[in-house]
């Protein structure tokens, strides 16, 4: 599940691939421990095109959503539910990798999932654009699945390669719902539980209340409670939640 570490090689179809960076799946980024909220079907779509054992109906499927709605969270689920039947998944942030040379997508079409996350960090890059449409091609000749995250739709990232966005127009196309302010409090709560924090629901909604509303930020403010509870071994209370975070 460790893709690369500073020049690290990796074979890809027989090839090694040099990845410059540690590139490593988040254990708690699986299918379980994702929020569904509003995004059930979607969900179960990704969960589909990552089955193995299963043909799926296109070689593409773009996740787009806004920051905080769980793109790199289902990539990576994807990836580790394909190494969980010792399959061959890779995870590639794109925003970490867009000063490489595109070169890098060469041989990728011998993986059984591709994972590309945040496609944005490309667009506009004649280069990487060309490379990955030729990567799509090479991986729908070989029956491969391509799963890539981005913030909008494909015909609206301003790609300036047209076949590109034609491409991966073709393929399934699923936008990711933002959470509503229950949704947030039950990931709020779903994400505490994980790392072994009792949150009720009126401490998450208070925080939810007073601090930044995205999900980053609040995931941020529930790892620094985590490691504040932990220090001070004080559960989460309000008082205890507004001292530490000092609001």
């Amino acid at each position: 599940r460790r893709v690369g570490r500073g020049g690290t090689e990796v074979m890809v179809g027989g090839q090694p691939i040099q990845l410059p960076l540690g590139i490593k799946l988040r254990d708690e980024a699986t299918f379980a421990n994702y929020f569904h909220g509003p995004n059930q079907a979607v969900v179960a779509a990704v969960r589909d095109f990552a089955d193995l054992q299963s043909e799926p109906q296109d070689t593409c499927l773009l996740l787009w959503g806004a920051d905080g709605s769980g793109r790199s969270h289902l990539l990576q689920a994807a990836c580790h539910a394909v190494a969980e039947v010792d399959g061959l998944a890779m995870y590639l942030p794109l925003d970490e990798l867009a000063q490489e040379p595109p070169a890098l997508l060469d041989g990728m079409e011998s993986v059984e999932l591709l994972c590309l996350d945040q496609l944005d960090a490309i667009v506009g890059r004649a280069d990487w654009e060309e490379a990955l449409f030729h990567l799509y091609n090479r991986l729908r000749e070989q029956g491969g699945r391509l799963l890539i995250a981005a913030s909008g739709a494909p015909r609206a990232l301003g790609l300036c390669l047209p076949d590109l966005a034609s491409r991966l127009s073709w393929g399934l196309v699923f936008q990711l719902q933002a959470l509503d302010d229950q949704g947030k409090q039950e990931v709020l709560k779903l994400r505490a539980a994980q790392r072994g924090l009792q949150l009720n629901d009126e401490v998450a909604r208070y925080i939810l209340s007073r601090g930044a509303r995205g999900m980053v930020e609040l995931f941020a403010a529930l790892e620094r409670l985590d490691q504040a509870s932990l220090q001070a071994q004080h559960r989460l209370t309000i008082p205890f939640v507004k001292r530490e975070m000092g609001w």
